[in-house]
């Protein structure tokens, strides 16, 4: 409990609580010296281990069906019906970002359609295919990652903007018909009509 004073200058007792998520396996930090051995034991009185997507597959399409649902609503749009191959791919991907990447890609599917997972793959292959043995050239690689960065900057301003493309476009700083070309662009020109 902690200690507060009302609007009348009463002293009276607060209850907090902490929420708090980690990547990392705090005893490890601990023996390693990296985190403080009272405050992981202050804060470790009730813990969690939430296993990350990949190793609990029978959760992904119940997560991407709630968060289609969830974006379609708040832009106001039908909710995305997925064809077998990206549900497949779905449930075959590891999602290194977990909740959040599936979220992600929830959103992208719901902005720009089903296309959206198939371009996110077409990139995610390329993007390691160095691992492989595959050559990869670093001009391609630059070229996609732009890409990749344009898209995420004009949809997020979209977003802010409740999908106003004058103000998408001054937000951006760059002219409405410049914006209207960038939407033809990434595949969205249905959403650059006037």
């Amino acid at each position: 409990m902690l200690p507060g004073v009302d609007a009348e200058g009463r002293k009276h007792r607060l209850g907090a609580r902490l929420l708090l998520t980690t990547s990392k396996e705090l005893t490890e930090e601990v023996e390693a010296g990296r985190f403080r051995e009272d405050l992981c034991y202050r804060l470790s009185s009730v813990s969690l281990r939430l296993p990350p997507l990949r190793e609990r597959r029978q959760d992904i399409s119940e997560l991407m069906t709630f968060f289609l649902a969830k974006y379609a609503a708040t832009q106001r749009r039908p909710v995305p019906r997925l064809s077998a191959e990206a549900q497949r791919w779905i449930e075959d991907y590891d999602w290194p970002g977990n909740v959040h990447e599936l979220e992600d890609a929830a959103k992208a599917v719901v902005m720009l359609g089903e296309q959206a997972l198939v371009r996110g793959r077409a990139w995610h292959n390329h993007s390691h295919a160095g691992g492989n043995g595959m050559k990869v050239s670093l001009k391609d690689a630059a070229r996609a990652a732009s890409r990749e960065a344009e898209r995420a900057l004009i949809l997020s301003a979209l977003n802010r903007t409740r999908w106003n493309r004058r103000r998408a476009a001054q937000e951006l700083q760059i002219s409405y018909k410049a914006l209207l070309y960038k939407l033809k662009q990434i595949g969205m020109e249905e959403y650059g009509a006037s």
